[in-house]
């Protein structure tokens, strides 16, 4: 089974971090974490795979009236 959604854009692997982080941020999210699984799964299990960050998202007001 495959799930996600892919989206093809003219732009770096670091300027889209960048520009996802600002259209998150003038939707009222903040980045909370930055994770780079490429990094990560290389220095546990030495697995190598193209570039892939998880951005952990927050809205504030919205975890607030969650809680």
């Amino acid at each position: 089974m495959h799930y996600g959604f892919s989206k093809t854009v003219p732009l770096s692997f670091d300027r889209v971090i960048e520009k996802v982080t600002e259209e998150l941020k003038n939707e009222g999210f903040g980045v909370l974490t930055t994770i780079d699984i490429q990094a990560t799964l290389k220095n546990k299990i030495g697995a190598e795979i193209p570039r892939y960050t998880i951005l952990g998202a927050c809205n504030p007001l919205f975890s607030y009236q969650a809680v």
